[in-house]
């Protein structure tokens, strides 16, 4: 450890690495890599929603793995003859109640935040803060949750930076709507489940999504760094890359059609 981090330290070296005001910025993130910070996660997020300014606008994923069906589970699985009850007990999403899963202590802390809008898939969603909060969060299909009436479009349409804060792209969420958007021989749906709250009460809800394959996402980030796509520097004691979302979805959803079989 050879500094320690403050929201103004780390709102500079945000901008440093090319961060505007106005900017609508996807972050992925791990509070560890950064080393000590003065105030921890709160301080993360303040410096996050300091260099976009009021105009601009934080999102982050939001996703709660537990939300899906106890068939697919197995870190760790449940016995069979739980699956039923669990359908039958497991507690409705709600978007700010609901806890995350692997999502680490920043978005942890964002999701707390007052301010923050949380959208409606009860595994996939995305949280947002700022100018342009509701236009990402609102309206998301229950569908391929990853697709194109997903937070994830909305920040393709508002031409979003996605920061990689301490982590790499295997944690790159926008590469699941490039999933979404290519074409390879084998690509198929399936069907998850969740508990919802709907009109007539709660419901243990089907619905049908891309199936996400994350193995190759280092290999196409790298191809994509090759390309000299990302502004790369240090936040904190933590790498950090940044890229236009627009630019990494184009490139990954074609690398993913010529490359996946």
């Amino acid at each position: 450890m050879t500094r320690l981090s403050t929201v103004a330290s780390l709102t500079a070296d945000l901008q440093a690495l090319g961060i505007r005001d106005g900017d609508v910025l996807m972050v992925h993130s791990s509070l560890s890599a950064l080393g000590f910070v003065a105030g921890g996660p709160q301080a993360v997020c303040d410096a996050l929603l300091g260099a976009v300014g009021p105009s601009g606008t934080v999102a982050m994923p939001s996703q709660s793995g537990d939300w899906s069906d106890p068939s697919d589970w197995s870190e760790p699985p449940v016995p069979q003859e739980w699956w039923q009850t669990i359908r039958d007990e497991w507690p409705a999403y709600d978007p700010y109640t609901t806890p995350l899963r692997g999502m680490g202590a920043i978005a942890q802390v964002f999701l707390q935040r007052r301010n923050t809008l949380r959208s409606s898939h009860p595994r996939l969603s995305v949280m947002a803060a700022g100018a342009h909060a509701a236009r990402i969060t609102d309206d998301h299909s229950l569908d391929e949750g990853f697709g194109e009436q997903s937070p994830l479009a909305r920040l393709y349409d508002l031409d979003a930076k996605v920061l990689l804060l301490g982590v790499g792209h295997n944690s790159n969420t926008s590469l699941h709507l490039a999933e979404c958007r290519g074409t390879w021989p084998g690509k198929r749906t399936w069907e998850q489940a969740s508990a919802m709250m709907t009109e007539h009460g709660r419901r243990w809800v089907t619905y049908t999504e891309t199936q996400q394959y994350d193995v190759d996402f280092p290999e196409v980030g790298a191809a994509f760094s090759s390309t000299g796509g990302e502004h790369v520097g240090a936040v904190g004691e933590a790498p950090a890359r940044l890229m236009s979302q627009r630019a990494l979805v184009d490139f990954a959803a074609a690398w993913f059609t010529e490359h996946r079989y």
